[in-house]
This record gives C-alpha cells, structure tokens and sequence, in this order.
C-alpha cells in the first residue's frame, strides 16, 4: 500500500524539490515584480513571461547540470526559504492575535525601524544559509542562540508589518515607492 510519505519521496526523486519548485518560485516572483513594476512598459506580459522564464531556467539549470558547483543556488533557496516560512507563519499569526485585539499601527518611524530590522533579519538567514559566516563565534559571545533567535524573528515581523501596513501613494508604484521611502527615512527627510 502506497502512502502520502512514499507519494512525498517519489516526488522528491523526481526532481520536485531540486527542480520544479526553485523553478516556479523564481519564475512567478521575477514575474510579478516585471509586472507591477512596469519596468519594460504597459502590456508588455510576453517580454515580462520571456525575461521571467529565462531567469527562472538560469537559477536551475546550473544545478541540474553541475549540483553542488558555484553558480548552483538551490541548495540555499531549499535550506533558506524553510526559515522564512516558519517566520511568515509566525508573523501571520501575530497578526490575526492582533487584529483580534484591534490594534491599530501609526507612524512612519517605528515601520521603518522594524524595516531596517527586518531587511537584516532575512539577510543573516539567506547568509546562513549561503554559508557567509559559518559559525560565528563572536556573535555566541554577545547574545544567546535564543536571543539571537528572538531578534530575527522580531526584525522579520517588522518588515512584513511595514509592506502590510505601509500606503501606496497615488500615481506611483508600490516597489519604488518603497524604495524610495527607504532612502528617504535613512536621509533623514
């Protein structure tokens, strides 16, 4: 009898993890990003697919032809991206208990401190997972493995909470209207 387990792993061997999931998962970002931004102009969706595809292709074709070789990011896609689900869950959940209580989120600062924060919090997490810092020794030193913990998890919350919560002005785009709020809290305007 053949259960959901076995289904999992005969999907596994046949590249699922390895190779249709990276895939898809960069194909359809790439393409929502050419899509919202508008960056090779309006109703253009057969370049935006084409670009999209091209980029979705050259993420996993070096790990299918050379796995484990320099240009192969999968390994770090599938060992990151776990962790960045565990803290979504989380932050989902964070919100649901605070839109029970009816808490309302003001101010511009403290969104984007928690998206300075956040930004960080995804890069230690994709640099471990690249292998940056191996095992940094200093860091033990100044804070516990579950106060280290806790701030990611933190900083990761806020910048989700500033891309909720954050307004998209009018006549502009969300991403470089983001961008450029990022700049200008860093400018101090």
């Amino acid at each position: 009898m053949v259960n959901f387990q076995d289904f999992i792993r005969t999907l596994e061997h046949m590249g699922i993890a390895d190779v249709l999931l990276p895939f898809l998962l960069i194909f359809t970002i790439v393409f929502a990003v050419l899509q919202k931004s508008e960056l090779l102009g309006e109703d253009k969706k057969n370049f935006n697919v084409v670009i999209s595809l091209v980029i979705g292709l050259s993420v996993i074709i070096p790990h299918v032809i050379r796995p484990g070789g320099e240009a192969d990011v999968i390994p770090i896609i599938n060992q990151a991206l776990p962790q960045i689900s565990l803290i979504a869950v989380a932050f989902i959940m964070v919100l649901l208990l605070v839109g029970l209580f009816g808490v309302e989120w003001k101010g511009n600062s403290i969104s984007g401190i928690f998206a300075l924060i956040s930004a960080i919090a995804v890069l230690v997490i994709f640099g471990g997972a690249a292998g940056w810092w191996e095992d940094p020794y200093w860091l033990y030193d100044i804070f516990g493995e579950e106060t280290i913990s806790v701030v990611i998890m933190i900083l990761v919350f806020g910048l989700i909470i500033w891309f909720i919560t954050s307004e998209k002005k009018e006549g502009g785009k969300a991403l470089t209207d983001s961008i450029k709020g990022l700049g200008d809290y860093f400018a101090g305007k």
